[in-house]
């Protein structure tokens, strides 16, 4: 049986949003702007890592700064006799993956890569399509983003409903 996470109340979620939006600011600073001690924060932010609601602390980097200067998203579509692990597996196995999920709809899963150019691309593809068990790929070239940041990126999440941004 999955364990749900615990109920966060309005405080916990504004630790997050600070959080979200820059991991490196102190507990202080947080403290001073939702109205708690900085040590109430900490123990805050220590139950809710220790309840699995933050996973973690991380650096994100331009990725054109790294090199990986082509984006692109892949649908793959697999034979029947291929569970997730499975899939997994082969994802492990590729770097330039950055992330993989099963899906709902047409393709088994969706895969998000990075790599230096084109060819590098195409390169990859064909590795992850020389897998017996893929029997197709679709993939997406992202040209431009839209939105100047995601969730992956580290921005904020999209906030929570109110009187004031509400349809």
């Amino acid at each position: 049986m999955t364990a749900h996470p615990p109920a966060l109340d309005d405080l916990d979620r504004r630790i997050i949003a600070a959080l979200v939006a820059n991991a490196r600011t102190s507990y202080a600073e947080i403290g001073a702007a939702i109205g708690l001690s900085a040590p109430a924060v900490k123990r805050r932010a220590d139950r809710m890592r220790e309840a699995g609601v933050i996973t973690g602390f991380t650096t994100t980097v331009l990725p054109a700064a790294l090199g990986w200067r082509t984006e692109a998203y892949v649908e793959v579509y697999c034979d029947s006799a291929a569970p997730p692990r499975r899939l997994a597996d082969v994802v492990r196995d590729h770097p330039e993956i950055t992330a993989a999920m099963t899906v709902t709809g047409g393709p088994d899963a969706l895969l998000h890569i990075r790599a230096t150019d084109i060819a590098h691309f195409e390169e990859v593809l064909e590795r992850i399509r020389a897998v017996p068990f893929i029997r197709k790929t679709v993939s997406h070239v992202v040209l431009s983003h839209l939105l100047s940041g995601s969730v992956e990126a580290g921005a904020s999440p999209p906030p929570e409903p109110d009187e004031t941004n509400r349809r």
